[in-house]
């Protein structure tokens, strides 16, 4: 494990348990919002209160919904989560994916709140961008202004992004340049990648996600405040639902640990993340640096690197 500050807190398992707020789950389909935005599912608090917003981008081929108790499970600390479902077929290119994904956020300044429960009020001026595999890259990509957005992102989490089968054959846009801190941005980040998703299931079967376009490559081209977990033992789909992405649990490496560890592991660091720099709070991130042990997973390494 690398780390290069010392946490002056004590050690805490909060965040890797459900929040004390109570949330609210549902679907919007895009004839019910607008027809320049796509499918939603938002995950919300139902407490009175003022809360950041994160716009989380699915997989690839991955249902919104199918990632519903990680979400929760992050909306239970405080916090709005909006997942588009930008695409259900195989043809979707990346750059209009990165395009319809820019207007979900243009869609989110003006009409998001209509959506919301009474007494719950979106902070946009706490906006963070995420996203899992292909859906990684999508949230890097418009963080990198990409395409053009009403709203600034204040925050980026990537889970176990890929940009393509390998250093050669990067997906369009190519926005990884093997540069160590080229990423032209100035706001923290958090990669937390998977250690089996750079292995092969089978002789028939590529890693889903590959060295040179994965994980490790986005961490470190991006700039501090960054930090990096990677859950050593578990594959590049553990983090969705119990029977979500048949086509991921045909293709991906699956760890043997229950995959319930796997979405408290990833929610908590992600919580954890959000308070440090949407809350000013960073003790449960410092503490998790400080000893990854109280995690229910194990991270390892892990490098959390300040401005």
């Amino acid at each position: 494990m690398a780390k290069v500050l010392e946490a002056k807190t004590t050690p805490t398992t909060s965040v890797f348990e459900q929040g004390n707020l109570s949330v609210k789950s549902f679907k919007v389909e895009s004839s019910a919002v607008s027809s320049k935005c796509k499918p939603l599912f938002i995950v919300t608090p139902t407490t009175r209160g003022m809360y950041p917003v994160v716009q989380f981008q699915p997989g690839f081929m991955c249902l919104n919904t199918s990632y519903s108790q990680l979400l929760q499970h992050i909306a239970s600390h405080g916090c709005i989560v909006v997942a588009p479902q930008i695409y259900r077929t195989i043809c979707k290119s990346i750059p209009q994916e990165i395009k319809d994904s820019a207007e979900v956020t243009n869609w989110m300044a003006t009409d998001l709140q209509s959506l919301l429960p009474e007494n719950v009020t979106a902070d946009f001026t706490k906006l963070g961008i995420a996203g899992h595999s292909r859906g990684g890259k999508v949230a890097f990509s418009l963080a990198l202004g990409k395409a053009e957005t009403t709203l600034k992102y204040t925050a980026l989490m990537g889970i176990d992004p890929v940009a393509g089968v390998n250093a050669v054959f990067q997906t369009e846009p190519k926005i990884l340049t093997y540069v160590p801190r080229s990423f032209n941005f100035n706001i923290p980040v958090v990669v937390i990648g998977t250690g089996l998703g750079s292995q092969q299931k089978n002789f028939f079967k590529p890693p889903c996600a590959p060295d040179g376009v994965n994980h490790a490559e986005f961490f470190s081209e991006s700039k501090p405040p960054c930090c990096y977990f990677l859950a050593k033992d578990f594959g590049h789909m553990d983090m969705l639902d119990e029977g979500a992405a048949r086509l991921g649990s045909c293709l991906c490496k699956k760890g043997t640990q229950p995959r319930d560890l796997m979405r408290t592991g990833i929610g908590g660091i992600v919580v954890a993340f959000m308070q440090a720099y949407r809350k000013e709070d960073d003790a449960n991130l410092l503490a998790i640096v400080d000893d990854p042990k109280i995690a229910p997973i194990t991270f390892d390494p892990v490098i959390y690197t300040p401005k």
